[in-house]
């Protein structure tokens, strides 16, 4: 008689492992997010601004803590008492509007995301012109031309960046067309 066969696969019910994604790879996807889970659109400042969308709003939130580092430690290196309160002053500013700002890199939502944009122009034109304003330019050239080059590229960053707002927080309130917010 045939013994019956046996097979040596049994069947599992338990999913296997899921492997954890590496942090730079969720970085990397996660600055590239198109989807609502990225954010809500911002509205357009002045019906065209910004020109376009191609800077993720985290990447950009991310050179705002950069530039605004940036400016208050050139200040505090320069030798000049001019330079330190403008670079202090300066990186104080975006860094402190940037923790408030209604977007996933902030502590807390309570600046709408076109108020942001609106200080990101404004951040950028101040620290172009404080070292010039101020009189610092030529008593501490490393400090204002650090300044400059953040507010040049702050300004460039804004005109292409991708706004988004976590809560649905608008300057003008709410728009119409807003789910609920995506997760502050």
């Amino acid at each position: 008689m045939a013994e019956p066969q046996t097979s040596s696969f049994t069947p599992s019910l338990v999913p296997p492992p899921v492997q954890p994604e590496a942090p730079l790879r969720r970085v990397i996807r996660r600055a590239l997010d198109k989807s609502a889970a990225a954010g809500i659109l911002s509205r357009p400042l002045l019906g065209r601004l910004p020109l376009r969308r191609w800077i993720p709003q985290d990447v950009h939130s991310l050179l705002d803590y950069q530039g605004g580092a940036a400016s208050a430690v050139a200040g505090v290196l320069s030798g000049d008492p001019v330079a330190k309160v403008a670079g202090l002053a300066l990186g104080s500013s975006v860094i402190g509007v940037s923790l408030l700002t209604d977007y996933r890199l902030s502590l807390t939502k309570l600046i709408p995301i076109e108020a942001h944009e609106i200080a990101d122009y404004a951040y950028g034109a101040a620290a172009i012109l404080a070292p010039f304003l101020l009189g610092y330019a030529k008593r501490s050239p490393i400090a204002a031309a650090i300044h400059v080059l953040v507010g040049v590229s702050t300004i460039a960053a804004s005109l292409v960046t991708d706004y988004r707002c976590q809560t649905g927080m608008h300057l003008g309130g709410e728009l119409g067309t807003d789910p609920e917010a995506i997760g502050a």
